[in-house]
C-alpha cells in the first residue's frame, strides 16, 4: 500500500511561466482600475471600453481592495492611483510586482513630479502617467504595453 501524500493547498503567489493564467482563455487584454474616485473610475471604463479594443475586468478602491481582485481576475494590465486611503498605489505595486510579477502597472497621479517617478522606478511600474494628461495618451500606453 502507498503512502498519500498530504494536501498541500495551492499557492497564490506562484507562478509558472509555461502556464502564466491558466483561467484565462480569452485573448483580449483585460485591465483593472484602481482609484478612490469614483467619477475617475467611470470616465475611464467608460473610454476604455467604448474606444479602445481592451477589456475592463474590474474595478477598485484602494490598494488592498486592488491586490485581492487582482489575485482574484489576473489581469493583463492595472492601472493604480497614487494617491488613494487605506494603501497608496505605491504600496499595492510592491505587493502586486512581488505576487503578480507578469502584471504590467500604470502609477497614475493628478501631481506626476520627480520624487513620484523616481518612486515609480525604484518599485518598477511599468509607466507613471499623469492624470492631467490626454486620455488618448493613455490608450496608446496602453497599446504600447498590450499589444
Amino acid at each position: 500500500m502507498q503512502k498519500k501524500k498530504p494536501y498541500s493547498p495551492p499557492r497564490l503567489t506562484e507562478y509558472d511561466s509555461k502556464n502564466p493564467r491558466p483561467d484565462k482563455h480569452n485573448s483580449t487584454p483585460t485591465l483593472l482600475i484602481c482609484d478612490d474616485n469614483p467619477n475617475i473610475r467611470y470616465l475611464l471604463r467608460t473610454y476604455l471600453e467604448t474606444r479602445t479594443p481592451f477589456e475592463v475586468c474590474g474595478e477598485a478602491e484602494h490598494g488592498v481592495d486592488a491586490i485581492e481582485k487582482a489575485k482574484k481576475l489576473q489581469p493583463d494590465l492595472i492601472l493604480l492611483d497614487l494617491s488613494m486611503p487605506i494603501m497608496t498605489g505605491a504600496e499595492a505595486a510592491v505587493i502586486l510586482k512581488r505576487t503578480v510579477p507578469q502584471m504590467k502597472i500604470i502609477l497614475f497621479s493628478m501631481h506626476l513630479d520627480d520624487v513620484s517617478k523616481s518612486l515609480g522606478t525604484a518599485i518598477g511600474v511599468d509607466l507613471m502617467l499623469s492624470k492631467s494628461d490626454s486620455i488618448h495618451k493613455l490608450a496608446d500606453h496602453l497599446h504600447a504595453l498590450l499589444t
